[in-house]
């Protein structure tokens, strides 16, 4: 099954888990929390109101070198999606990716989704902490903060429960 195809599934409809699939086209999924939710939300929010020239989409389907990865929050320029309108996935990254760590993502795990963002067009490359902890990458390596939305806290709170 293609992208499209599995999109379009009604056995994959409602399923409370993000599905990805891997070089072979095989689908992975991993279950997401409440909380994910929540930092999705927040960090949204704050590219809404800090980032300029684009818009932040969840939920974001990528063609990659290793099959289609879906990032839990991204932002792209307007430019970015005039090019790419509504295709499912997108054949290219995003300028901006946000992966919400969860425990089971590994170090090794999140090294190569960064190295498959970039290859695929990203930017920069933002992973969010269990604790709202953010970490900013260039293709070069972690740099203290993003080069392409000032401003950005390096903890994003959602105790407001």
């Amino acid at each position: 099954m293609n992208w499209q195809e599995i999109c379009d599934a009604p056995a994959f409809r409602d399923l409370p888990f993000k599905m990805e699939t891997n070089r072979w086209g095989k689908i992975e999924m991993s279950p997401a929390t409440n909380e994910h939710g929540m930092y999705q939300v927040a960090l949204i929010e704050w590219l809404i109101g800090l980032a300029k020239g684009g818009r932040p989409i969840s939920e974001c389907s990528i063609q990659t070198e290793q099959g289609v990865k879906v990032a839990d929050v991204a932002w792209g320029s307007y430019e970015f999606f005039q090019r790419n309108k509504r295709k499912n996935p997108y054949p290219e990254s995003p300028e901006i990716v946000i992966e919400i760590l969860s425990p089971s993502n590994s170090r090794k795990e999140m090294r190569g989704k960064r190295k498959r963002y970039f290859a695929a067009g990203a930017k920069e490359v933002w992973l969010c902490a269990e604790d709202g902890r953010m970490a900013f990458f260039s293709p070069g390596g972690e740099v203290p903060e993003s080069r392409i939305v000032a401003g950005f806290p390096g903890r994003v709170e959602i105790d407001f429960a």
